[in-house]
């Protein structure tokens, strides 16, 4: 019975260590590590799809705040995540 014990607490550890792991290169993770509190106070995450990464902005204001950083957020995110390609921004619901 030990034996079964030690084996599912070595199963639970590795997916639990997987699961962290896919957490970091998870895209809403990364917006958190990438933009400032005000940013993200102004953005969501939209999707994920093809390498295109969809982030909804509250106004336009933002809107054109973010794609003149649209360049070095892309360079950020990529370091960390190198299947993202590009950053898409619509204005739509954040809340």
């Amino acid at each position: 019975m030990e034996v079964i014990k030690d084996t599912v607490k070595n199963v639970m550890q590795t997916w639990e260590a997987k699961r962290g792991q896919a957490s970091k290169d998870d895209p809403q993770v990364l917006l958190k590590r990438i933009f400032t509190k005000k940013e993200l106070g102004h953005i969501k995450f939209n999707y994920f799809k093809k390498g295109a990464l969809s982030i909804n902005v509250d106004s336009s204001a933002w809107l054109y705040h973010l794609s003149l950083k649209k360049g070095s957020l892309l360079e950020k995110i990529q370091k960390r995540n190198q299947a993202i390609k590009d950053i898409r921004f619509f204005i739509g619901e954040t809340g």
